[in-house]
């Protein structure tokens, strides 16, 4: 799918509001609101933008959304115009047991909840804030006894990208769908030597799709799309065309601009919460006419323009390498992500004026 006309997926920063303190942070939140957040009644017009286009899936993220006391009245305007919406709150004592059991009774399609550590210490040094790994621990009990649906989000960084069994473990035991494991893009707080090598993340891929041929719950990666490929060339290996998805539904192609749509606290468009690039604000135009048309847009959504090994990879089209990435180290979009470790076969680095082979070093 090309996704020309309509993301499969648009975020929603609701607010930069939050009560954590985390290292990563994409949107440097700020313990208060921001007198410039979209109002309510703007919220709704953007969320009846996104009916309108049939948009698959709408994430309410932040900052923490649950510092907007319009939280439920959103979550049950978007529902009532036909739209699918999840939430990405962080754990905090502002998600009460009672507010999680009234997103399950107005029937929110999915809870995720950010675990970036096996054990409390490590999780909540990350997000800087005491107490946050249990917080995490009780909202997603109580959505598990709620009947709501849940997906685990950890931020793969140098300090746990060790500890990735040890974290499956953990998704098992929550009941969780699915694990999204995003890895860091140097944007917001996050700074770049939190980044693994490009050697340590291809092991990471490696061991995140063996992890998934034994768990009960799906893997996905968020600005790693490579693990597409990683997926692709362990299926030819076995002689077989299938790629792992969720319950044995195809993996939907999405990436930074292509399938994604990000809207700020304030209205602004961007391909990609992690690609601060502006293309046009909700204020004054619609978000799908923007994705639609805007050549930012455009230029992301065709893989032809894609420069460095990117454009010469043969996986362009199945991955297309993490946008986001490439723009926060290279300053270029449209160029190589510097945390794939894959060189195309006869790939000539024009950078160094010499071919370049795959090579997979040990750190």
């Amino acid at each position: 799918m090309k996704f020309d006309d309509r993301p499969f997926l648009a975020i929603w920063e609701t607010t930069q509001a939050c009560d954590l303190a985390c290292r990563h942070c994409r949107a440097s939140a700020q313990p208060s609101r921001d007198c410039g957040e979209l109002t309510t009644s703007e919220g709704k017009q953007l969320l009846d933008d996104f009916a309108r286009a049939k948009v698959p899936l709408v994430v309410l993220t932040g900052g923490d959304p649950a510092k907007r006391p319009d939280l439920l009245e959103l979550i049950e305007y978007g529902i009532r115009r036909g739209l699918t919406m999840a939430l990405t709150p962080s754990a905090t004592p502002l998600v009460t047991d009672d507010l999680v059991r009234e997103l399950a009774r107005l029937k929110l399609s999915c809870l995720a909840i950010s675990i970036d550590g096996p054990e409390a210490d490590s999780h909540d040094t990350f997000r800087g804030v005491s107490g946050s790994f249990g917080h995490s621990q009780r909202i997603l009990a109580v959505a598990r006894a709620s009947g709501l649906a849940t997906q685990i989000n950890t931020s793969i960084h140098t300090g746990n990208i060790s500890q990735l069994d040890a974290m499956s473990a953990l998704v098992a035991t929550t009941g969780a769908r699915l694990w999204s494991v995003f890895y860091v893009v140097p944007t917001g707080r996050a700074q770049a030597d939190m980044m693994p090598s490009a050697d340590a993340v291809e092991r990471s891929l490696e061991e995140l799709a063996t992890l998934a041929e034994n768990t009960r719950f799906a893997i996905k990666t968020t600005a790693a799309p490579h693990y597409r490929r990683v997926l692709a060339e362990r299926a030819k290996a076995r002689g077989s065309s299938a790629e792992h998805g969720f319950r044995g539904k195809p993996a939907v192609r999405i990436n930074d601009g292509r399938g994604f749509l990000f809207v700020s606290h304030r209205g602004e468009i961007f391909p990609s919460g992690f690609l601060p690039v502006h293309c046009g604000n909700v204020r004054t135009e619609s978000a799908i006419e923007v994705y639609r048309n805007h050549p930012t847009f455009q230029g992301l959504r065709s893989s032809e323009e894609f420069k460095g090994k990117c454009g010469a990879c043969d996986y362009r089209n199945l991955c297309g390498g993490s946008r986001a990435r490439a723009y926060a180290l290279t300053g270029d979009l449209l160029g190589s992500d510097p945390l794939c470790a894959y060189v195309p076969p006869g790939f000539v680095d024009t950078s160094e004026g010499r071919s370049v082979r795959r090579r997979l070093e040990v750190c």
